[in-house]
């Protein structure tokens, strides 16, 4: 399946709201995005949830009476189960839902029950080094859990995570008092927000999750070491 032109061009897709990460749950909301999926061509990845490997599709038709769609797959069904799908929008936005199906009847696919709009980054990002010195310790319910910085900006970070520890994680969750070490010797308070949650794997990690912060506040004192 060849890739789709520039979608900053597509029309269809300039009608879904891309200004802040949101949730669409109305039925008429969730077709008008698949309907200019389809009409724009977009390529979608498929994530399976049974760690095989990411597929690619893109959807044929739309029925927002039934409500259903069409989908078409390059290459092999995924194996029956849950399935993440993560289609790109203009200006490097992201639309992602999931389905659960046997993955028999790809013209008969219920439209799913939510859709998140992921927005894109406002603001320029540095990649971190592949060391133990960035790092992100997140305090939940009940247990405190350290996870990998792969980059951040001033308007945010990007984290790594396993799947069960990104479990814990939903969209709009608000994360208090999360330690950013930096570097070897310098350290920050912050308080984030969940604005992306993308599953992918990674060759030498396996199933991980890749989560997407903003920074609600930050402390002004810099601690080190």
């Amino acid at each position: 399946m060849t890739d789709s032109p520039t979608l900053a061009a597509a029309g269809p897709l300039a009608r879904i709201d891309r200004q802040r990460a949101h949730a669409m749950r109305d039925a008429f909301d969730i077709g008008e995005a698949l309907a200019a999926l389809a009409a724009a061509g977009a390529v979608l990845t498929v994530y399976p949830g049974d760690d095989a490997a990411p597929l690619t599709a893109r959807i044929v038709a739309v029925d927002p009476q039934a409500p259903r769609f069409t989908l078409s797959l390059a290459g092999e069904r995924p194996a029956p189960g849950p399935a993440t799908f993560v289609a790109p929008l203009a200006n490097d936005a992201r639309l992602q839902f999931e389905l659960d199906s046997d993955w028999q009847d790809l013209t008969r696919l219920p439209f799913p029950a939510a859709c998140l709009v992921l927005e894109r980054r406002s603001t320029q990002r540095a990649d971190t080094s592949l060391v133990d010195y960035f790092t992100a310790t997140v305090s939940l319910p009940g247990k405190q859990i350290a996870l990998p910085l792969c980059d951040f900006a001033t308007g945010g970070i990007g984290m790594h995570a396993q799947p069960q520890a990104a479990a814990a994680l939903h969209v709009g969750q608000k994360l208090k008092n999360v330690r950013l070490q930096l570097g070897p010797a310098l350290s920050i308070v912050a308080d984030l927000e969940v604005r992306m949650l993308r599953p992918f794997r990674s060759y030498l990690l396996g199933e991980q999750v890749q989560v997407g912060c903003r920074y609600d506040r930050i402390e002004m004192e810099m601690r080190r070491g």
